[in-house]
């Protein structure tokens, strides 16, 4: 469908979500941070997420309540990923919609391990399935798709890891856009770690911002099986925004 076929009001909401939804924490990364890793869940193991994520800025609210991922390490160096969110829209001004959002699909496939002189390189390839309704502001309406490379040291109780890519976004007042970010995080025993990250994002509507942006987060471990992950942030550059994600982690 082109924008002229769209009502306004309505095409200026579907743009602010998809904006919102890929320009911030909405943007499905490496919890609890934007920017990603190239490190696959081990051979059979599995990791379980119940999470929110959300932002605000002036043109109003938008969140998962709440989206669940699920990693399965399939084969060696290789993670299959899933998530199935439901979303909570509030754009200022106008009513808010709940429901059923965007399904998202990927595989992270690790090409090099690391080694004392050489970094973990690896690349996490998305698809944003439109299972989402975009006529109430839930989903894009079309297909999109993530293609990143990602890069990892660690040394002691350090942890370095960025990289970035480009976004397909087709739609209407959509436009391809691009991720870069880089991330620095400690171990802390007998807690988990806290990190924090830089990134930057160029615009992906046609009426839209570039910005730079930051998290500060980290994990807390109960045990070696349950955890918390939790980052807040806001942009340095473009128009104002908050971040947020939380979510209640299990690794089997």
């Amino acid at each position: 469908m082109s924008r002229a076929r769209l009502p306004g009001r309505r095409w200026a909401i579907g743009a602010w979500v998809v904006g919102l939804c890929l320009h911030s924490a909405l943007a499905w990364a490496g919890p609890p941070f934007d920017t990603d890793d190239p490190d696959p869940v081990p051979l059979h193991h599995w990791e379980f997420y119940a999470a929110s994520i959300g932002t605000h800025d002036a043109d109003g609210t938008a969140a998962t309540a709440p989206h669940v991922e699920i990693n399965y390490g399939a084969f060696p160096g290789i993670q299959l990923h899933l998530i199935t969110p439901f979303m909570d829209v509030m754009p200022t001004g106008a009513p808010g919609q709940y429901g059923y959002g965007d399904t998202e699909i990927g595989m992270k496939v690790r090409f090099i391990k690391e080694t004392k002189r050489t970094p973990e390189i690896g690349m996490f390839p998305l698809a944003e399935l439109p299972t989402g309704d975009s006529r109430r502001g839930l989903g894009n309406g079309l297909a999109q798709f993530y293609i990143p490379l990602w890069v990892q040291k660690s040394w002691g109780h350090w942890t370095s890891y960025g990289g970035g890519g480009f976004w397909r976004n087709p739609g209407p007042g959509n436009r391809n856009w691009r991720f870069l970010g880089w991330e620095v995080q400690r171990d802390v025993p007998k807690f988990g770690f806290l990190g924090a990250e830089l990134f930057h994002t160029t615009a992906s509507t046609v009426d839209g911002h570039s910005n730079l942006a930051f998290n500060i987060g980290g994990q807390l471990d109960f045990t070696h099986v349950h955890h918390l992950l939790f980052s807040a942030g806001r942009t340095l550059t473009g128009p104002a925004a908050e971040f947020w994600y939380i979510a209640y982690y299990v690794t089997l």
